[in-house]
């Protein structure tokens, strides 16, 4: 329910998503166990938000993106569960000081960042780089699209498709690593019922609810569980 949520409500809440499952699972195969979870809540707000799309920001990133999620990949490839929690820990940690200043400082924060084509290069790999090892590019893509200055529909609609097309392309990647299996998958099916209705709620009920209020409380527990990643 959480993951619908994060993709049609409370992007942050993703981040809490992502720690929790390395609490229950080990932590590499908890990032194959989340993916397909992920794609599923991508379709769903894809099709809410299908004409809400500015392609043009996403073309200019997807190419070094894809470059990051190759780095990834080999970063996955020679560490195991226990070197990749500390890794994660830090990314979430990097994710929560990205979030606060972008939402303490507003404005100032977005005119600080650079418009240059290695500002996008930068991002790109990030955002590939901490998708493919921890799928927490949230962050990322939040200061990314910050800074073009999009509406709030616009900003929602372009991130969603932006993690569609990633997370199908980290699938097959995620199953040569075998982080995606037979048994995850059938365990990812008995979850798409909760995950549509996470989407659902996360579409009608969340606007609803005191935003920063609610952010401020999942951003505490995701700081909790970064702070135990790094140190348990």
């Amino acid at each position: 329910m959480f993951i619908g949520f994060t993709k049609t409500g409370v992007s942050s809440m993703g981040i809490l998503v992502a720690t929790i499952l390395m609490y229950v699972f080990p932590a590499k195969e908890s990032i194959g166990i989340l993916l397909p979870m992920l794609v599923v809540g991508d379709l769903f707000a894809v099709i809410f938000y299908r004409r809400s799309v500015v392609w043009k920001y996403l073309i200019s990133l997807i190419p070094w993106v894809l470059i990051g999620i190759v780095i990834g990949y080999f970063v996955l490839n020679q560490i195991n569960s226990d070197q990749l929690k500390p890794l994660i820990g830090i990314i979430v940690l990097a994710l929560i000081i990205l979030h606060i200043s972008r939402e303490r400082f507003g404005e100032k924060f977005t005119e600080a960042l650079p418009k240059s084509i290695w500002f996008t290069l930068s991002m790109g790999v990030l955002a590939g780089f901490t998708t493919m090892i921890g799928n927490a590019a949230g962050g990322v893509m939040a200061v990314y699209l910050l800074m073009k200055g999009l509406p709030k529909k616009e900003f929602v609609g372009t991130g969603a498709w932006f993690f569609m097309f990633v997370n199908l392309i980290k699938v097959p990647f995620y199953i040569s690593l075998g982080l995606i299996t037979f048994d995850s998958i059938t365990f990812n099916m008995w979850l798409i019922p909760t995950i549509l209705i996470g989407a659902v709620i996360g579409i009608k009920v969340v606007p609803l609810i005191p935003q920063k209020a609610f952010q401020t409380l999942i951003l505490g527990f995701a700081l909790i569980g970064a702070l135990r990643l790094i140190l348990v």
